[in-house]
């Protein structure tokens, strides 16, 4: 019976110590509550988690904008520092450009890399590149080039075009500074082989082989030579391509720059400084014929653009003038009115002018404008409001023309005809023309006042 008792208290004892064994904190699977949750409410806890969860997004879209910058930026053009548009690697250095400003650069001269300078043969488009930016652009939309950027540059690259860099122009020989000032350069035609067909009969020596013989500055023109009117060198007298001005009595090259380097017939030369119409426009000298009457000035010009007319046409009808005078460019030669320069004017004055420079041509354009001018308001075609404005009692000497009421309400430009003194003043004898013209106020000093510019004889 003792036994009996003294096992089920043995097995009782097992039992409850695996019921223990269970319930021990150390042994359970179940992981238990921490010591924060246990003192945190529950709705707190959430919000938490959410503010965690928008930060870890926030982080993420950040470093989405930093990895499309750094993209964007290994991605800019050499030329422009912009996206690529059209991208193009250039060989062999592999610099990438956009194709339009590859394309300038070769059309501009350029015979290499622009980024390197590197000896170039090809620029071809890049595929691999142009995948990137598509990529690049639909995450960042807002890094695409504009629109109008895009036109102008498809005007210029057509996509898909392999371009090619010429050949590298010849490297210009390294200019001589040690070479003195002091002494006379040979002319284009002093070389016995040169490529004009003519060479001078007596050559300027070249201070750099022959320094003995050499021709100092100090004494002179060298023997059969002068210096352009325009560009300064030497140049031979009896070479074909050397021009003289009439008037000035200057010699030009006909070589250094031709258009300008020379003294063409008259009525065909190009008046310095006066192209189009944005010349006179900008010219001093032609507000000064008009006593600072801008006005009159704006007239004309609008004038000159309705019939569509150039400084060389105006230009023209002048000289056309003139030579319909009957002593032609004589009074204007009297009257000094073109710089002799760099050559003694010749005894014989009174030869007839044939050829001119672009310095005189400037002088008899600035000369003969207002008087041109008031022969063109005689043809009629001119609006009526500025046909019926009122005469000025003053005329073109009147002190208040440059204001701008008073300019705009009264006409002082005189329409009257002035045919009488015209051939009175042309045929006065040589010895009165001076006279005459002082008296009319066509002197060169003051040909630019109100009485020079109205009542001088209009030979121009």
């Amino acid at each position: 019976m003792a036994e009996l008792e003294s096992k089920a208290d043995s097995h009782l004892q097992e039992t409850q110590d695996a019921t223990l064994t269970r319930n021990s904190p150390a042994l359970s699977l179940k992981r238990s509550a921490s010591p924060t949750c246990e003192d945190q409410d529950p709705r707190k806890r959430f919000k938490d988690s959410e503010e965690s969860m928008d930060n870890q997004c926030t982080e993420q879209g950040g470093s989405k904008s930093q990895l499309a910058d750094e993209i964007a930026q290994e991605l800019e053009c050499g030329c422009c520092s912009e996206l690529l548009y059209k991208p193009v690697m250039v060989s062999p250095c592999q610099h990438i450009f956009c194709g339009s400003c590859c394309l300038l650069w070769i059309r501009n001269g350029g015979t290499n890399c622009p980024a390197c300078r590197a000896s170039s043969t090809t620029a071809a488009p890049s595929r691999p590149l142009q995948l990137v930016i598509d990529v690049l652009l639909r995450n960042a939309p807002h890094k695409a080039r504009s629109v109008r950027e895009r036109e102008q540059a498809d005007e210029i690259y057509k996509s898909g075009t392999i371009m090619r860099f010429p050949s590298p122009r010849e490297v210009s020989p390294e200019p001589n500074v040690n070479i003195s000032t002091e002494y006379a350069r040979p002319c284009p035609h002093c070389s016995p082989n040169n490529v004009y067909g003519w060479s001078c009969p007596i050559p300027i020596p070249d201070p750099t082989v022959d320094l003995e013989h050499a021709w100092h500055i100090d004494d002179g023109f060298p023997t059969g030579h002068v210096q352009c009117g325009n560009c300064e060198t030497f140049l031979a007298l009896r070479a074909p391509s050397t021009t003289k001005c009439d008037f000035c009595k200057t010699h030009f090259c006909g070589i250094g720059v031709p258009s300008r380097c020379s003294a063409a017939p008259i009525s065909l030369q190009q008046p310095h400084g006066f192209t189009d119409i944005s010349d006179l426009i900008q010219s001093s000298d032609v507000y000064e014929c008009f006593n600072s009457n801008t006005i009159e000035v704006e007239i004309m010009l609008d004038y000159i653009t309705t019939q569509g007319l150039s400084p060389r046409h105006i230009y023209r009808d002048i000289v056309k003038h003139i030579l319909e005078q009957p002593r032609q460019f004589q009074p204007l030669i009297e009257m000094d009115l073109f710089t002799i320069s760099h050559v003694a004017a010749e005894s014989d004055s009174s030869a007839t002018p044939h050829t001119i420079c672009r310095s005189c041509a400037c002088e008899i354009f600035i000369w003969g404008l207002k008087d041109w001018w008031i022969r063109e308001r005689r043809k009629g075609f001119l609006e009526e409001s500025v046909m019926n404005r009122k005469d000025c009692p003053e005329g073109s000497g009147c002190v208040m023309q440059t204001e701008f009421d008073h300019a705009r309400e009264f006409n002082h430009i005189e329409g009257k005809p002035v045919e009488s003194e015209i051939s009175s003043a042309c045929s006065t004898p040589p010895n009165q023309t001076t006279e005459t013209i002082t008296e009319l106020g066509s002197t060169e000093g003051d040909r630019t006042s109100s009485t020079a510019s109205e009542s001088a004889p209009v030979c121009g």
